[in-house]
């Protein structure tokens, strides 16, 4: 038992000695990788500071610390060959520019499908944001490509003269006032109905039942007795189509108002900077031969 315990005691002082030994390695260590830190990063900023490493920077464009011809140390330690690849590298390909966004490296086709998932509003408030903003959401092909979206491919074939965006907003304002056309018929205004209707004697209209109104006068005296008869209807617009000219715009579309189907067209003209309805033309759709129209197109 004397043994036993004496050799317990010696192997727990050995131990002991080797844990302090191990110990102070550990902190030694430490303290080195510390200091060879310090050293590292004073010698590196006043190498940085140098006249041939600012003129390197300035070369390149990259705030790097070149030490030698061959090799640069990157903050995480590790060297490359730069030099070598720059030799190497072509001549036409262009740098970097120090602070350029994501948009300005964008190839203008990238940039104008990523704007083509923005609608009207979002659109104009980019362009509101900052001058690289701006010229990027006043390009024509993004607003060619938000009008094909919003409105009809028929037109892929126009060329606007005052460009896309211009014949946007003329296409959304026609747009607006044809939507203002129906909600007039549902409200029964005729006030209303004689504001949009330019006062002049080559105004026609032509309603559903086939008769032919000419003139501003004879056209208010048939949307009020119209108004007069009907207990107020709700049109369903689909299938709207437009067509804007510099002062003249049309629209086609189709209305479908219970168990009745109609074809409309309204043409609009620009009268000191708005838009007048000139004239209106509603006759009731033939169902089986526009099932037969849409199977021959298909």
């Amino acid at each position: 038992m004397e043994i036993l315990s004496s050799s317990l005691t010696l192997s727990l002082q050995l131990y002991f000695h080797y844990y302090l030994v191990a110990a102070a390695a550990t902190v030694l260590c430490l303290l080195l990788t510390v200091r060879s830190s310090k050293l590292r990063r004073k010698s590196r900023k006043s190498d940085a500071s140098s006249p041939v490493a600012l003129e390197r920077q300035t070369l390149c464009g990259f705030p790097c610390n070149c030490h030698s011809k061959d090799s640069f140390i990157h903050p995480n330690g590790e060297t490359s060959l730069v030099a070598d690849m720059m030799e190497r590298a072509p001549v036409g390909v262009p740098e970097r520019q120090s602070g350029a966004s994501m948009m300005e490296q964008l190839v203008p086709e990238i940039t104008t499908h990523a704007l083509s998932y923005l609608d009207y509003p979002s659109l104009c408030r980019l362009s509101m944001t900052n001058s690289l903003m701006r010229k990027a959401a006043n390009d024509d092909n993004a607003w060619k490509a938000l009008y094909h979206k919003d409105f009809t491919l028929e037109q892929d074939n126009v060329k606007p003269i005052n460009g896309w965006k211009a014949y946007y907003a003329m296409t959304r304002a026609i747009v607006n006032i044809n939507s203002e056309f129906f909600d007039i018929i549902r409200e029964r205004s005729i006030s209303s109905m004689s504001r949009l209707w330019l006062n002049s004697d080559y105004v026609k209209c032509f309603h559903a039942s086939g008769t032919l109104y000419s003139g501003y006068n004879a056209v208010i005296q048939s949307w009020q007795r119209g108004f007069n008869w009907d207990q107020g209807v709700n049109f369903q617009v689909r299938d709207v189509r437009v067509r804007v000219l510099s002062d003249m715009a049309w629209v086609t579309m189709k209305a479908f108002v219970d168990v009745d189907s109609f074809n409309m067209t309204n043409i609009f003209e620009l009268h000191n900077g708005r838009w007048y309805l000139v004239h209106h033309h509603s006759s009731v759709m033939d169902v089986d031969g526009e099932v037969e129209q849409q199977q021959n197109m298909h």
